[in-house]
């Protein structure tokens, strides 16, 4: 006789946590159940996923709607360093994704890992560049860095 289980954890062969699953009595009994990898679909059990299942889908809109406006806050970010150049306007050193990262902290208020910009090799050129930022899911806004000669 078939048992109706929800799954706690991910099982080979038959699903991902939170799936409600017929399953063969024995195997439920002998072994998903001694194991804690399942609990009876029992009503309680299912009303109680349900609620569990709209929390996280909460959480989760509302992650991204806090990413879409960070998002939109960083593409109208514009980030000026001064810096001390060279001939042919060559930079001393160059723009990382370090100092970005902690220009973003200072001038803006804007927290993001400096792993999460996107710059494939410093800055070491006077002008104007777009540097990405990926946020996740998604969401990867575009930073205007541009760089200035300094007043020395």
């Amino acid at each position: 006789m078939p048992m109706k289980v929800i799954l706690l954890q991910e099982v080979p062969n038959l699903g991902k946590p939170g799936d409600v699953k017929v399953v063969a009595d024995g195997y439920a009994r002998n072994y998903l159940l001694p194991r804690q990898m399942v609990e009876p679909a029992t009503p309680k059990a299912i009303s109680h996923l349900q609620q569990r299942v709209a929390a996280e889908q909460a959480r989760q809109e509302k992650m991204r709607a806090d990413l879409s406006a960070l998002t939109e806050r960083l593409n109208a970010t514009t980030l000026t360093f001064a810096v001390r150049v060279g001939g042919q306007n060559r930079l001393y050193g160059s723009v990382t994704s370090q100092n970005i990262v902690e220009a973003l902290r200072e001038q803006e208020g804007i927290i993001v890992d400096r792993r999460a910009v996107v710059l494939s090799e410093p800055l070491r050129h006077l002008g104007e560049a777009k540097v990405s930022v990926r946020l996740g899911h998604g969401f990867e806004p575009h930073v205007t860095v541009n760089l200035t000669p300094s007043a020395e």
